[in-house]
């Protein structure tokens, strides 16, 4: 069995199927945590979890690019963010029911900032963050992070507080190997996706996977390591081009399996006693 730990099974890119897909994905034996990016879709991931006995999970929060309004091109699937406050009472209603297993998608986003308007951006962020972890620790679940051209600046923040919150899951990690042992040392989780299918970068560039990303892959024990898909973005290699879905993830383990020198079923036995334990399912 697989656990999509990041899934956005609760987007619009799944209006018309987002059921079928679900249930695809349970027969599938793959496990499903849909995640919130800001309250209208974490209020739908803890309603889509709650029509299934069990397999399919909900982590509520705000992402940093909700924190103003913005175009963004995810995969050239563009869209315009929405600016919203967060508001705690709200999010923590959603945080108590009992399909909600983390909060998040919450962090830093440092790769899009309007010229002009960075530092307004980054202080705002910055204190919706600091409120989420505070939710966190309050309910007493994971905190799941984003951080895109932000490492640095999130593991000063999370270091601050890490001694008050249960699990940490660093979502979508990009970096080296070098930045996820900073996290490591903080008792982290870190979580793969199907950027790990892809070419490796021969340079650092912004927004894009670091090139000790490979190696980040190798080190990073197994008893640490998550699977993810992002989906609907970030399909892997083999299925690039496609709307990417939950059952995908196992396309992930089979390349960290194959970077690891390890069976496919090392990777997906221990993965997912991983999640488990992590998210409490």
């Amino acid at each position: 069995m697989f656990i999509d730990t990041h899934a956005h099974v609760n987007f619009n890119r799944f209006k018309e199927d987002s059921k079928e897909v679900l249930e695809d994905s349970l027969k599938n034996n793959t496990w499903v945590i849909n995640v919130g990016s800001e309250y209208r879709t974490s209020k739908r991931a803890v309603e889509m979890a709650g029509k299934f006995d069990q397999g399919v999970y909900a982590v509520i929060g705000l992402h940093p690019i909700h924190t103003f309004a913005h175009e963004v091109d995810e995969e050239e699937d563009s869209f315009i963010s929405r600016e919203e406050i967060f508001d705690y009472d709200k999010y923590k209603e959603l945080a108590l029911d009992e399909k909600t297993v983390g909060i998040g998608e919450c962090g830093l986003e440092y790769f899009r900032l309007i010229e002009g308007k960075e530092d307004e951006i980054k202080k705002k962020q910055e204190e919706i963050f600091r409120a989420q972890i505070d939710l966190a620790a309050d309910v007493g679940k994971t905190l799941m992070i984003h951080s895109r051209d932000a490492y640095e600046a999130v593991y000063e923040i999370l270091k601050e507080s890490r001694n008050k919150l249960a699990n940490v899951v660093i979502h979508s990690f990009i970096s080296s190997y070098e930045e996820a042992k900073k996290f490591l040392d903080l008792d982290c989780y870190i979580s793969f996706n199907g950027i790990i299918t892809y070419k490796p970068s021969k340079e650092k560039k912004p927004g894009l996977s670091d090139p000790g990303l490979f190696e980040a892959v190798e080190k990073v024990p197994l008893e640490r390591t998550l699977l993810e898909t992002d989906c609907p973005y970030l399909a892997p290699q083999k299925v690039r081009g496609t709307r990417n879905i939950p059952k995908n993830v196992e396309y992930v383990a089979e390349k960290i399996a194959e970077v690891k020198g390890l069976e496919k079923g090392s990777v997906e036995e221990q993965t997912t006693k991983n999640a488990r334990l992590v998210f409490g399912i």
